[in-house]
């Protein structure tokens, strides 16, 4: 089993996005050493990648990472927002989840007021869950995600009207 192009840029994006100071990866003749060095309080991302020259896979073309194509594959649209409004975007890769548990109902709704420092919702990368909280006091207008959807990092997952 060897790692692709689109296999490594996830794996870096999940660490950029995580507590994880180090990650080692060793499949056939392929190693990947990703390391978060701090350098005082200012962060400085290091990423050694070890393998033979003519084993490394060339840069994708354009389609989307992790996503096979198929004819049932509709890109979501970003969800729109007025200009005083807020995004809150994913800070990683991995699974959103709108409850802490299937049989509790969501963090929030379509609607609802939220203050600063309320849980909005769960992103899981490898069986580590990180509660995604509102950084702002407002009104969600928008949700843009699915429970139990795949998200990337970056995406839009509410929108929210301050206060």
């Amino acid at each position: 089993m060897s790692l692709s192009y689109d296999d490594i840029a996830a794996i870096l994006k999940i660490i950029d996005g995580s507590s994880c100071d180090e990650l080692i990866v060793e499949t056939g003749d392929l190693k990947l050493v990703v390391r978060r060095n701090a350098a005082g309080s200012a962060y400085s991302p290091s990423h050694d990648i070890v393998a033979p020259a003519a084993r490394m896979p060339s840069p994708p073309g354009p389609a989307s990472v992790g996503v096979p194509a198929s004819a049932d594959t509709v890109p979501r649209q970003a969800p729109a927002k007025a200009p005083h409004q807020i995004e809150v975007t994913a800070p990683m890769v991995g699974t959103f989840y709108r409850a802490s548990s299937p049989d509790v109902p969501p963090f929030v709704e379509i609607g609802q007021h939220v203050r600063k420092g309320d849980a909005l919702c769960l992103i899981e990368v490898m069986k580590l869950f990180t509660t995604i909280a509102s950084e702002h006091d407002g009104r969600i207008v928008q949700i843009g995600a699915d429970n139990a959807e795949l998200v990337e990092y970056g995406r839009t997952l509410f929108v929210i009207e301050p206060a």
